[in-house]
């Protein structure tokens, strides 16, 4: 008979699979190291495993005793399986920006999780760095992971992912690219390889926000690169004890919007569904595309399942509200599309300004169309509002024809954007869409930039 003796014996020896349309325009023969056949569904159940194993060892882990990481769910997840097969009990400290179902996937695994804000800095003790710290001190018998200067993180990969990569391609591999968070993939499987090869090239896929091509760069860590952005998994406002720079032969920077577009396009073009770093290291990869070579053979690695991330980039509504999907605006009523059911919100010409306040307060806009019974005949929003108030304070009381604006332009559906466009101006802040029977809707100028791609 043949059968894994626990689900732990089921990590590694993932498949090695060629990629072709989406790497069409690359000279050279590109190789998917495809993680989420882990048991985990990513490639953190390595580490995970060669942690616990090597605390178990020196006697930092006891039997019965409390794991605690702070994790963007991967590790977790990987740390969980272990956890269950060895009989500990399990604390992830998450931030708020993961998504949904990395949380829920925890708890089904029996996690305790812990939900911090992301937008902190690392030393702020609301940080899922200080959490994480703070409950290890706090909790008896409990063993803090910290994969990001666990340095059996990265010797995971030196002697299982590099190991693996090396024997599957016969030793051809020339490139090696991979999204960098904690640093342990690239650091491990980049020492194994030059080991066997120094000619082989390593390359780290960042994003905008983190400070990790920049230091590589410059030695610089500079602390304007840090800002909150939506890619889950790589990129860092820190530098991991795992990040061994010297290994690195550079790094390329993807945008949230360019990671999401391509972690749909893998699996719309390639039938691989994975996770968001996938999709920037797949945009890396082609903005690379200058240093590779027709007998070249480029690994890149896909860390993790796209189940991970079904209602984010994988949800249209998602990526539509943060102007992620790729829609072709080209007409008025493309760009309201999505809210054209709504009742448009108007106020009367006898009403005080009092109620457009209300009214602007109760459904979060900025500016009303102003009727009367013959139809459109001015406009107010909150600049004008304020500037009345600034000059009489009793204004509240006033009705809205003392202080109202010109009426907002009216445009047909089928009106070009660039000619919706010209009648945006210092003065005028809306445009109003005619849809027919008596019925309008309205476009600002928060609508038109959320339609530029």
């Amino acid at each position: 008979m043949d059968f894994s003796n626990n689900i732990l014996e089921t990590i590694g020896n993932t498949p090695l699979v060629k990629l072709n349309k989406i790497v069409a325009e690359i000279d050279a023969l590109v190789l998917a190291k495809v993680e989420t056949f882990n048991p985990g569904n990513s490639v953190k159940d390595r580490m995970a495993v060669k942690m616990i194993e090597d605390a178990e060892a020196d006697g930092r882990l006891k039997p019965g005793g409390t794991i605690i990481e702070g994790t963007s769910g991967n590790t977790g997840m990987g740390l969980a399986l272990v956890a269950i097969v060895k009989g500990y009990k399990l604390i992830c400290v998450i931030s708020d920006k993961q998504s949904k179902e990395k949380m829920d996937i925890l708890r089904a695994v029996g996690a305790k999780v812990v939900v911090c804000p992301t937008d902190v800095e690392p030393t702020d003790p609301r940080s899922y760095y200080s959490v994480s710290k703070r409950l290890a001190e706090e909790t008896p018998n409990s063993w803090y992971v910290n994969q990001y200067d666990n340095m059996s993180n990265s010797l995971a990969h030196y002697e299982q992912t590099g190991p693996e990569i090396w024997k599957q391609t016969d030793g051809k591999i020339t490139h090696f690219v991979v999204g960098v968070g904690t640093g342990g993939t690239i650091s491990g499987v980049g020492k194994y390889l030059k080991e066997k090869n120094p000619n082989i090239k390593i390359w780290g896929i960042d994003t905008y926000g983190s400070v990790f091509k920049k230091y590589h760069e410059t030695g610089i860590f500079d602390e304007n690169e840090i800002y909150s952005y939506i890619t889950e998994g790589i990129g860092e406002d820190i530098l991991p004890k795992n990040v061994d720079f010297s290994l690195i032969d550079g790094f390329t920077k993807v945008t949230d919007k360019d990671a999401t577009v391509y972690t749909r396009k893998i699996a719309l073009e390639e039938g691989i569904f994975v996770g968001n770093s996938a999709g920037a290291c797949i945009k890396g990869l082609l903005q690379l595309k200058e240093h590779f070579k027709p007998d070249d053979v480029v690994v890149v690695l896909f860390h993790d399942s796209g189940s991970r991330y079904v209602g984010k980039m994988f949800n249209d509504d998602w990526m539509r509200e943060r102007g992620f999907l790729e829609e072709n605006v080209t007409k008025a009523e493309d760009v309201i599309k999505d809210h054209i059911d709504k009742e448009l919100i108007v106020v009367r010409t006898e009403e005080l300004v009092s109620h457009a306040i209300e009214r602007m307060r109760k459904y979060k806009i900025s500016q009303i169309p102003v009727v009367d019974i013959n139809g459109f005949v001015g406009s107010v929003d909150e600049t004008d509002l304020f500037r009345s108030y600034v000059a009489d304070k009793n204004v509240a009381e006033k009705p809205i024809k003392e202080v109202m604006g010109k009426p907002f332009p009216i445009v047909k559906m089928g009106t070009p954007i660039e000619e919706v466009s010209k009648l945006f101006s210092k003065e005028n802040d809306a445009v109003l869409v005619d849809l027919g029977n008596g019925h309008h809707h309205i476009i600002t100028k928060y609508d038109i930039i959320g339609s530029i791609k």
